[in-house]
């Protein structure tokens, strides 16, 4: 395999597919590398752990055909600290050399014949707006569980809903819910669960795209933006019933600006230490954030707001709070509450499309 191409179209691709390959190679070393096959001017880049991969088709200039698999991240490093200009691979036997300007290096293959033939995803293709997914997967994402021990949770549900598309996550802390209306993608009461960690890494590739090509099967989900494809095993097992987790009704409200609040928790949170959660006064003519760390210090910071309801100290943990704030689209928001032990659910004052909901946190 021999070709020639600029090093930043080189250093992206290789920064896009070695996003799924494996970090030790476990079982399969061969998985700590990126296939790249060579056809003609097109190059593909392929890397995967086998539960997600990421391929990527570049155009390149083509000497000779062929297929190699380098070792992901020293290749990587490699290309991006070469000079601006050509780079020149060079793949023959067990070595590739890699070349630019006066930087020559020489890399030794992993053998090709040993990665794995991954399965085409069958089934019906939908297109869906980009830009409205990759919002909808930021305000979502961000609820899901990063602990293996409970694979379920690391999951964003995707069901049909109404005439359009829900998305779904939690980490039984809190609790993110995103309509799409008018984006068809599953049969009426179908649902697939679909990796947290697939769905961040779709985010940045959806950067800049106008659409991207959804296809299901019954274990694998393929999205296809451009000439990136990213594959992502389904995960098995049933979600939380999480319709009973949101309140019917909510007698106290507030309703606070959006970038007021999120600036006051960002300075009160530095003095919430060691999972030290933030008090919020809810009272008729403001709120009061507090933050004491016993041997630190405290913070206190008063912030005009809205407030309908019963009086009330509520407290959560700032990280969590703040994210869901992040998340809402507006100028405003509004925190809705039934009592200070209860679920609250954050919303926009704008837009009824998307909604977090959040378990306080238990003070003396």
């Amino acid at each position: 395999m021999k070709f020639r191409c600029e090093r930043d179209v080189l250093v992206e691709a290789l920064g896009t597919a070695t996003r799924a390959v494996a970090s030790r190679g476990g079982a399969l070393p061969v998985l700590s590398g990126v296939k790249a096959d060579l056809t003609g001017d097109r190059l593909v880049l392929t890397g995967s752990d086998l539960d997600l991969t990421i391929q990527v088709a570049i155009t390149v200039a083509g000497q000779q055909d062929g297929v190699a698999v380098l070792p992901a991240r020293l290749a990587a490093d490699i290309v991006r600290a070469l000079g601006p200009g050509a780079v020149h691979i060079d793949a023959e036997g067990d070595e590739a050399q890699i070349s630019s300007g006066r930087s020559e290096f020489a890399v030794r293959l992993l053998p090709a014949e040993d990665f794995p033939r991954l399965p085409e995803t069958p089934g019906d293709e939908v297109t869906l707006d980009a830009a409205a997914f990759e919002e909808a997967l930021k305000q979502v994402v961000r609820a899901a569980s990063h602990d293996d021990a409970r694979p379920i949770l690391t999951g964003v549900l995707m069901a049909a809903e109404g005439d359009g598309l829900r998305l779904v996550a939690t980490d039984s802390y809190r609790l993110a819910v995103r309509d799409l209306p008018g984006t068809t993608v599953l049969r009426e009461g179908q649902t697939v669960l679909v990796p947290s960690k697939a769905l961040g890494e779709l985010t940045r590739v959806l950067s800049g795209a106008e659409t991207v090509r959804l296809r299901l099967a019954e274990r694998d989900a393929t999205f296809e933006v451009g000439e990136t494809k990213l594959t992502t095993r389904l995960i098995e097992g049933e979600f939380p019933n999480y319709r009973q987790l949101i309140p019917n009704t909510h007698p106290n409200r507030l309703t606070v600006g959006r970038e007021p609040l999120l600036e006051a928790l960002r300075r009160v949170k530095l003095l919430a230490r060691e999972a030290t959660p933030v008090r919020i006064s809810l009272k008729a003519d403001g709120i009061e954030l507090t933050a004491i760390t016993q041997d630190v210090g405290q913070a206190h910071e008063d912030l005009d707001a809205k407030y309908e309801g019963t009086e009330m100290v509520i407290a959560f943990n700032p990280e969590y709070l703040a994210d869901g704030v992040e998340a809402v689209k507006g100028d405003e928001v509004t925190l809705e509450t039934v009592d200070a032990l209860k679920p609250a659910v954050v919303k926009s004052v704008e837009s009824q499309d998307y909604l977090y909901l959040l378990m306080p946190v238990r003070v003396s």
